[in-house]
């Protein structure tokens, strides 16, 4: 049974205290509406947040809990991760601050995988300041990855735009060096299901971008997509995946061709955040597709330079919410139609004729 609304709970891993994570999350829930969508609960401290919230002078009402137990529906609850004081410092990169943001992240993700949050919705983290002896990972996904069954994909959504990556964080001179027929074909078939269970799309479409600009020229500039990306695809096809390509970068999204497709497929990083900041800066949010956890973050970093300032615009971690839980409850539809197809036949019969 799916639940309602109000009692999906929205865990929120808290960021970069000294960046503009908090802000963007107290502004979401500043809007009282949103609790009729989900309860939240923050990984964090509730004198930090409420700290924040006096410096921005916002009016949400914090609840701190120090167990999830104590959660309460329909209230902004703040679970105490830590319980000494921090000395915010907006702007500035601190390695305590980058601690404290893992610290949150880590216990959010362990309630995530108990089943003690139902979805998860991580603010902005420093790539930097986060590294330690017990944390080496470049960022959210990679330990996500890890740590929840299934395949992660990166993959960046605003409204009916989706673009994920082949190859994520890794150097562009190492791209070619990653390109193999089974990692083309392990992204495929997962943002194809993610794509009908997270985004209830019956018969999906897929594009891939050429490695090389134009995709080669039939070898002229690399090898790469004759060689390795044309032959998976071609099996792939084969197979029932819907998948095209790949196709020239340069003019793919200036020429609308993106429309067609439910998802694009990126050889590398910039190859496919360029386009998409480009399109969506702002709205968009960054999805990990491929987990059976579900975990979203807004499409943009730490800011920094306007941390502390009130200046945040938060829509897009406010999508990143709204993505979440739209997720949540398609997957619990397809996991309903999908469990016993003929059992499900049955019963729409027995309703239709009586």
């Amino acid at each position: 049974m799916t639940k309602k609304a109000e009692n999906v709970i929205l865990g929120i891993s808290v960021g970069d205290l000294n960046g503009i994570g908090a802000e963007v999350i107290l502004k979401t829930f500043e809007d009282s509406r949103m609790l009729e969508f989900c309860t939240p609960v923050i990984f964090a401290n509730v004198k930090t947040l409420s700290f924040v919230k006096k410096i921005l002078e916002l009016t949400c009402n914090l609840h701190g809990i120090d167990s999830l137990s104590q959660l309460v529906i329909g209230k902004i609850n703040v679970l105490n991760v830590w319980r000494e004081p921090f000395n915010i410092e907006f702007g500035k990169n601190d390695e305590q601050a980058g601690q404290y943001a893992i610290k949150s992240f880590t216990e959010s993700v362990a309630a995530l995988k108990e089943g003690a949050i139902d979805v998860l919705v991580t603010a902005p983290i420093n790539k930097y300041n986060i590294q330690s002896e017990e944390f080496k990972f470049p960022g959210h996904t990679d330990y996500l990855d890890q740590q929840l069954a299934g395949d992660a994909l990166m993959l960046m959504v605003q409204d009916t735009l989706r673009i994920g990556l082949l190859t994520d964080h890794i150097p562009v001179n190492e791209v070619s060096a990653h390109l193999t027929e089974e990692l083309i074909r392990k992204k495929m078939l997962t943002i194809n299901k993610a794509l009908k269970q997270d985004f209830a799309i019956g018969k999906p479409k897929i594009a891939m971008l050429g490695v090389n600009p134009h995709s080669g020229d039939n070898g002229v500039i690399g090898k790469e997509d004759d060689q390795v990306v044309k032959p998976a695809l071609k099996k792939l096809f084969e197979e029932g995946v819907h998948v095209f390509g790949p196709f020239s970068a340069d003019s793919f999204f200036g020429s609308g061709q993106y429309e067609k497709y439910d998802a694009v497929i990126a050889a590398y990083h910039d190859q496919g955040l360029i386009p998409f900041k480009t399109l969506s800066f702002g709205n968009g949010v960054n999805y990990t597709a491929g987990l059976e956890g579900i975990r979203t973050s807004p499409d943009h970093g730490t800011a920094y330079e306007i941390a502390g300032k009130g200046e945040a615009d938060h829509n897009s971690f406010k999508e990143a919410v709204y993505l979440a839980l739209d997720v949540y409850q398609n997957r619990a539809v397809y996991n309903e139609i999908t469990k016993n197809p003929l059992k499900i036949r049955e019963k729409q019969e027995e309703k239709k004729y009586g």
